[in-house]
């Protein structure tokens, strides 16, 4: 499911990016969520870190999910600058008595899927369905999601990294 095509007023597009701001994301969130709340009833939201942090979050208190965990996958290390596999981070959640559980997994955006496609692989099999939620697909994602707010092949400006850190750290790649 994809929400309705946002106002132009709430979206800045530069011919490169795309740029959502605080306002937007809190548009944007509550507009995913009611597309889950329509069709999907989560028992748990696990949110990808760490551009899916913000989202998962917003999920949770939007579709009444306390359950809501985190798992670290890494795999960009830059604009447009990624590892060649992503790679899950200790520690990865314990699903321990969750297989009746129904999950959704939430991101920022699917971007080549590769991210989502790991989770979904991780929670395959450990719980009884998994669905995914991102504020933003891109047409050459892996993963088709269930739920979206918007489609885009631009790179998008979040407004949690589109600046530069306040502290750099020595064993930090550089951030997207």
């Amino acid at each position: 499911m994809i929400a309705n095509t946002p106002p132009a007023r709430l979206v800045g597009v530069t011919s490169e990016r795309e740029i959502m701001t605080w306002e937007v994301f809190g548009e944007a969130s509550r507009a995913l969520a009611q597309l889950v709340a329509d069709d999907y009833e989560p028992d748990m939201i696990l949110s990808i870190a760490r551009g899916g942090l913000l989202i998962g979050g917003a999920m949770g208190y939007a579709l009444s999910v306390k359950n809501v965990y985190t798992m670290n996958v890494e795999f960009y290390t830059g604009v447009d600058e990624r590892l060649e596999v992503p790679r899950i981070l200790p520690p990865a959640p314990d699903f321990v008595d969750v297989s009746d559980a129904r999950i959704l997994i939430a991101d920022d955006v699917a971007d080549t899927g590769h991210t989502l496609r790991s989770v979904q692989l991780f929670c395959e099999g450990k719980v009884a369905e998994v669905r995914t939620a991102v504020l933003y697909e891109k047409s050459h994602s892996v993963v088709q999601c269930d739920y979206v707010w918007k489609r885009t092949d631009k790179w998008i400006n979040f407004p949690w990294s589109d600046k530069e850190p306040v502290a750099k750290r020595h064993w930090a790649v550089k951030d997207a």
